[in-house]
């Protein structure tokens, strides 16, 4: 549990720590841990996050070779939610949310990028597979464009 004090109350507030959250950003053509985040700290749990956000990511940029589209940012957040107030060994995740949120060159691009992002998650990715064995899985997307609109 995570407690801290409510200064209007001074009553003890507990709040379940009991949520696990990796992000990870495409730089160069590689997806890595996004800000200071390294993947020698993560715990098994955080790892098996960060392992299927790398593997959405990688069906995604794979689905978008054959199309010729490079976005301009990747950014995949995949979190879950474990059945024990705390980490703990015998934790189990209870569900699951994979974010994904693109920047395009194009507005073109953008029904691509969302069309590969949704086979990816609903057929191509074994680890998106894998973890709906495991408990359910939601997604949300986000997609920009930074072309100019002419007007």
């Amino acid at each position: 549990y995570i407690a801290r004090i409510n200064k209007s109350t001074n009553k003890l507030i507990l709040r379940m720590n009991n949520h696990q959250k990796v992000t990870i950003c495409l730089k160069n053509g590689k997806f890595q841990p996004c800000g200071t985040l390294k993947i020698e700290n993560l715990n098994p749990k955080a790892l098996l996050l960060c392992s299927a956000a790398e593997c959405a990511g990688f069906t995604v940029m794979n689905l978008l070779s054959k199309s010729n589209i490079m976005p301009k940012n990747l950014e995949i957040t995949a979190e879950g939610t474990l059945n024990t107030p705390t980490l703990q060994a015998e934790s189990i995740f209870t569900d699951f949310k994979i974010s994904y949120n693109v920047e395009c060159k194009s507005l073109a691009d953008q029904n691509s990028v969302s069309s590969a992002i949704k086979m990816a998650q609903e057929k191509h990715c074994g680890m998106i597979t894998m973890l709906r064995k495991i408990a359910p899985v939601s997604h949300d997307i986000a997609i920009v464009s930074t072309e100019t609109v002419k007007v």
